[in-house]
């Protein structure tokens, strides 16, 4: 029998979350993610891992620890990688579906100490109004050292640079302030953000999702705000074997143009893609023959996607 809330109960109900997550070979980290969810208090969380892994592993693993720490859990195997674009999407569409308020999109190669960190950041959006909130990300590896600090849009180079990273924390950035982007791997958003700008865009399949995502909630108005006193930790490139593997490099290359050729004017475009062709010949003078076949492989695969 469904129990209907009352008007009282409903004063005191804290706001659902839906904590989304995409596994790809994940089943190393994924006791430290699930600690960090555990520590969480004042906040009122559904888990929605979608596993892109071949086998059900980190599936079951997943399905081990929520009962272990009593968090409510649902759980998609893909029987595939699908992409991690896609992955967040049918997370999102789950928690959507569930009715919660708050979206907060989490690598699983994340931790976090502070038991009031989600509860914290979700106070910090509604204060200022902000519809996206990030906070400080550190080097899992080396704990003082900044990853990302929140984050800009280059258009000459289509890159997104971090603001702060490899610096060590001394402080200097600890304002708080509206930012234009920063990697989907731990960011909190308002619900309507989706309804109001849409999904990511599957294409990608993997980098460049958020970028795209994030251009289109800069130029549809939405803010994003970076809140330094929320601190995580990132196992920087667990699951894709590093900004320098076969797949990053096929996979940053062809979205790189892809993004470029979606989202930029002409003549911008232009500018940037003779930019990324002269840069590469530094790049071709360190890379080994399969690496070089990885740019060229993706940048013939950006030119040839249907916009």
């Amino acid at each position: 029998m469904r129990h209907e809330t009352s008007w009282i109960e409903s004063l005191t109900m804290k706001p659902l979350i839906g904590v989304v997550t995409v596994l790809f070979n994940s089943d190393d980290v994924l006791p430290g993610f699930f600690e960090s969810l555990a520590r969480q208090r004042d906040v009122c969380f559904r888990l929605y891992v979608i596993d892109n892994s071949k086998t059900d592993s980190g599936s079951r693993i997943s399905q081990e620890l929520a009962a272990r720490y009593n968090i409510d859990v649902e759980i998609v195997f893909n029987n595939d990688n699908v992409g991690v674009a896609k992955g967040n999407n049918q997370g999102i569409e789950l928690a959507l579906q569930s009715g919660c308020n708050q979206i907060l999109l989490s690598n699983n190669d994340i931790e976090f100490k502070d038991p009031d960190l989600i509860s914290s950041m979700i106070a910090f959006g509604e204060k200022i109004g902000a519809e996206a909130v990030v906070p400080k990300i550190y080097y899992h590896s080396d704990p003082t050292r900044i990853w990302c600090a929140g984050g800009q849009f280059s258009v000459f180079s289509a890159t997104t640079p971090h603001f702060g990273d490899g610096d060590q924390d001394q402080g200097q950035y600890d304002r708080e302030r509206p930012v234009e982007y920063a990697p989907t791997c731990f960011m909190l958003l308002r619900s309507e953000v989706f309804s109001e700008i849409g999904m990511m865009d599957e294409r990608y399949f993997v980098y460049f999702d958020d970028t795209d995502f994030l251009w289109r909630m800069k130029a549809s108005g939405k803010q994003l705000y970076y809140w330094p006193h929320g601190k995580v930790w990132h196992k920087v490139s667990f699951s894709t074997g590093g900004s320098e593997s076969i797949f990053s490099l096929y996979y940053g290359f062809r979205n790189r143009i892809f993004f470029i050729r979606k989202n930029y004017s002409k003549l911008a475009g232009k500018v940037s893609l003779a930019y990324i062709f002269a840069t590469l010949v530094v790049k071709f003078i360190r890379f080994d023959r399969d690496r070089r076949d990885a740019v060229w492989r993706g940048v013939r695969a950006g030119f040839a996607m249907q916009l």
